[in-house]
């Protein structure tokens, strides 16, 4: 029998989801089934399953939080627009990983040459609200179908942590492939140590849903490195701005020292701060 942790009720205030208990319990065993589904299914497997997973998620739970939050969404891309224009140029190209209705790129449409926007289906994109500099492209999940050389910018926000292990390295390095040399990746994804941060939160002590992976700084720049960058940095960045960027040895040092405390300390406001991981990965 499926349980919530026994402090259910503050972790729902601190991730404002007023859901009843039943119906976390429904949405923590389906997600639970389509991600064991992910994780079991071999790469061939996974190209099919990565739409067809979400479909059946998203149009089985109509109280999924991701859908009460449409009302901020406006906010948040005004935020990751002041994010990343300070590294986009007016002859740049600039492409979004995860791109689903395409609100970025369209608002990234005005200050670049090109927007190009990336999803395994394009079926939430307005394409007659977007601009002719405007292009989408489908993947598989993992390939890019682009030149090499050929992005100035590239930038995932919440993507990452939804990929199977095996295809978040593959994608790295089709990102490293078609950015032009000096070109940056910026990617967002939350952090394992206070974590987790899907569904699972109410139930588990790691991510079990359809967070794949939910990394670390280290394990984080790990796999970039691996996959050819040079450098990687760390930004500390709050409601869209640039506030600092520590080096990599202090955030380390940081962060093995919260692993070793216990979970619920690992999640107070100023851990999520310094452990909200945005990483800025040059070729």
């Amino acid at each position: 029998m499926t349980k919530l942790k026994p402090d259910y009720v503050a972790i729902q205030r601190r991730w404002k989801d007023t859901r009843q208990p039943e119906r976390l319990i429904a949405h923590y065993e389906l997600e639970r089934r389509l991600a064991d589904r992910l994780r079991a299914a071999c790469r061939d497997e996974r190209s099919r399953l990565y739409p067809e997973v979400y479909s059946e998620l998203f149009n089985s739970l109509l109280d999924h939080p991701q859908k009460a939050a449409v009302g901020s969404r406006p906010d948040r891309i005004a935020k990751q627009v002041r994010v990343l224009k300070p590294l986009m140029g007016r002859g740049d190209v600039y492409l979004e990983i995860g791109c689903g209705d395409a609100s970025l790129p369209l608002a990234m449409s005005g200050i670049t040459r090109e927007a190009l926007g990336l999803d395994v289906t394009d079926a939430l994109v307005d394409f007659a609200a977007a601009p002719a500099n405007f292009r989408f492209l489908k993947t598989d999940g993992v390939e890019i179908p682009l030149a090499d050389n050929s992005v100035d910018l590239a930038h995932s926000d919440q993507v990452m942590e939804h990929l199977h292990v095996e295809d978040a390295e593959a994608q790295l390095r089709e990102i490293h492939r078609v950015l032009r040399p000096g070109g940056h990746y910026v990617c967002t994804t939350p952090s394992g140590v206070t974590g987790p941060h899907d569904i699972s939160v109410f139930f588990d002590e790691v991510a079990t849903g359809m967070h794949m992976r939910e990394y670390d700084y280290r394990s984080l720049r790990a796999l970039m490195l691996q996959a050819g960058f040079r450098p990687v940095e760390f930004p500390l960045v709050v409601a869209g701005y640039w506030l600092a960027t520590p080096p990599y040895r202090l955030l380390h040092g940081i962060e093995r020292a919260l692993q070793r405390l216990p979970a619920r300390l690992r999640r107070i406001q100023l851990a999520g701060i310094l452990m909200g991981i945005t990483a800025v990965a040059t070729k």
